[in-house]
């Protein structure tokens, strides 16, 4: 036996005879992913791995389920608690039905956030949302706005009339036009998320407004269908696609010069800040309460609301100088 580990084995021992432990161990933060195998979270756990190097003394547990179910994540919540692992970090798949497993997990100290997709209230302590409405709206039209200094006519090409989410960021767009003079809405149609349907609407509009300089798509299926829509037509230079949008989905429009820019959150961003939340409730005695604002390493802090949820930061902007490197990921 070396003499290091003799030490060592010296130390452990005292340290039982005392009742105390000899080394500390590790802190286990356990990143839970809707499912197994999917490059956006996977990207995630990228993050969260930078943020445990980076506070020196955590484990990440990157686990979930192998399909999107809550039975799935359930299972999985059940066996971290008899691991009794520091805190849990959750991206649901299922606002309400994890709540009981996961207030089991916080009887026993566990701390348990939410982050991506949330969980109800009363089934942890805080939510990390990426981004909010009113930075996703402010983003949308700063897309386009970025790339037209003399101003232009822009439309834009949602989903359904009936789109939570979407109607939620348009309306928010809305009260920031004031910022971009110059800029006009000249139409909003919808595309109902369907590949197909989305290519007719944006190749309308281009009919419609021959003036058009952008149209800008709040939707993955509606924003590739438009840069298809704009190849299609022979404008590429001329209508500018963006909006939100997945990198390997949209790295042939930002290729071709369909789409000079898109966002969406950056997953990396996600699980490192997740992570960085976790740590501060577990083990720093931060309360997550309304109006705290809790640090996040190098993504700043979390502000959150009378629900604790916060947002993370701007969508993250996609475009030649980086779409290599995320095509991969998601």
């Amino acid at each position: 036996m070396s003499v290091l580990k003799k030490l060592a084995t010296s130390v452990a021992l005292a340290g039982a005879v005392l009742g105390t432990p000899a080394f500390a161990e590790d802190v286990r933060i356990a990143v839970v992913v809707k499912a197994l195998g999917i490059g956006f979270f996977e990207a995630a756990a990228e993050g969260a791995e930078e943020a445990a190097a980076e506070l020196g003394d955590v484990e990440i547990i990157y686990t979930g389920p192998t399909d999107t179910t809550a039975e799935g994540q359930i299972e999985v919540i059940n066996a971290l608690i008899a691991q009794q692992v520091d805190a849990i970090a959750i991206s649901a798949n299922d606002t309400d039905a994890l709540v009981p497993a996961l207030q089991r997990a916080m009887q026993r100290g566990i701390t348990v956030i939410s982050w991506d997709s949330g969980v109800a209230p009363e089934g942890r302590q805080l939510h990390l949302n990426p981004s909010s409405n009113s930075l996703i709206g402010n983003m949308i039209i700063k897309l386009a706005a970025d790339h037209l200094p003399d101003g232009g006519e822009v439309a834009l090409l949602s989903a359904t009339t009936t789109s939570t989410n979407q109607n939620i960021w348009i309306e928010e767009m809305t009260k920031v036009m004031g910022n971009y003079p110059g800029i006009e809405v000249v139409a909003t149609v919808y595309g109902d998320d369907l590949a197909d349907k989305s290519y007719r609407e944006a190749t309308g509009l281009m009919q419609s407004y021959p003036d058009l300089d952008a149209i800008i798509a709040p939707t993955s299926v509606g924003i590739v269908a438009a840069a298809q829509a704009v190849v299609d037509a022979g404008k590429v230079g001329e209508v500018n696609v963006t909006g939100l949008g997945l990198p390997s989905e949209m790295a042939g429009a930002i290729e071709s010069g369909a789409s000079q820019s898109f966002a969406i959150w950056n997953p990396i961003d996600l699980g490192y800040s997740a992570t960085m939340l976790a740590y501060e409730l577990s083990q720093n005695g931060v309360e997550a309460a309304p109006g705290a604002e809790i640090p996040m390493g190098r993504m700043g802090s979390l502000t959150l609301d009378d629900n604790n949820e916060g947002a993370m930061a701007d969508p993250f902007v996609y475009d030649a100088s980086n779409i290599d490197q995320f095509k991969s990921i998601f």
